[in-house]
């Protein structure tokens, strides 16, 4: 009897499995069987997120392990940039020994080269009531993609109301980020599963400090540095080398290059 290889993928903030570009699909190829989770307060208007707090998060995609994991002789666990951060804090939460985890692009420190300098001031706002909940944070070029083709793909969608991305998320829903980087951060030396981080060196998001830190903080820790990609590392200029990373990381063969016209779609 053959044994049966899972993983669970999350996606990133404000965002869905478009995150992750083509990674359902490369995976599905080399036989795992993978699993989508859409997170509290996504696949409808970025109102929804005002309310929901990173527990949400978290307990949505504990349940889905919990059910998962057990169906499966190797259960692996992915997340992109807020999904990686999910998936650290569920590995710690559940002492995850099933499989291996993945985070792409994780943002355990918010200090990329496009963050303002009076990003720190967030804190304070935060203190002020009713504040956070009104106020927005836009999606703006450059998107977290270098490639200038995907970007222009990026932008017509978002310029046609394509239901693939938020154009914002409400300032609150930066806090429970906050919040959950906190966690993260404090609890992350309690992951015992080998880990792959794939991180651009360009991110404009959150800097290699991110993977610096993973590295030196869990035990069985590999990490990818990426030259030519910004945040959007699945679907960026380094998009290959991402998902081939995360191939030979599991025991699978690289996948055969392919042209790719634009943006993969998940």
């Amino acid at each position: 009897m053959s044994s049966r290889t899972g993983a669970l993928l999350i996606h990133g903030l404000g965002g869905t499995q478009f995150d992750l570009g083509s990674m359902h699909k490369v995976l599905q190829r080399a036989g795992v069987e993978t699993h989508a989770v859409t997170l509290p307060g996504h696949g409808g208007q970025p109102e929804d997120l005002v309310p929901v707090s990173y527990e949400d998060w978290l307990d949505t995609v504990t349940a889905s392990y919990r059910e998962l994991a057990p169906q499966y002789d190797t259960f692996h666990v992915m997340g992109m940039c807020l999904g990686s951060l999910l998936a650290l804090a569920l590995c710690e939460r559940v002492q995850h020994s099933k499989g291996k985890l993945v985070t792409l692009a994780p943002p355990v420190f918010i200090d990329g080269w496009s963050t303002p300098w009076y990003r720190q001031l967030r804190h304070l706002v935060y203190c002020i009531p009713g504040v956070a909940s009104r106020m927005k944070v836009e999606e703006d070029e450059p998107f977290g993609i270098k490639n200038a083709t995907v970007r222009a793909i990026v932008k017509a969608k978002f310029a046609r109301g394509d239901n693939f991305h938020y154009r914002w998320v409400p300032l609150a829903c930066i806090r429970q980020v906050d919040r959950l980087r906190k966690k993260v951060l404090a609890g992350a030396h309690r992951i015992t599963c080998p880990t792959l981080v794939v991180h651009a060196r360009e991110d404009e998001l959150t800097s290699l400090r991110s993977a610096e830190f993973l590295q030196a903080t869990l035990p069985d820790v590999r990490v990818v540095v990426l030259e030519n990609s910004y945040h959007m590392i699945c679907v960026d200029n380094d998009r290959e080398q991402v998902t081939n990373s995360v191939l030979e990381f599991f025991g699978y063969p690289p996948a055969p290059p392919r042209r790719v016209r634009g943006a993969d779609k998940a």
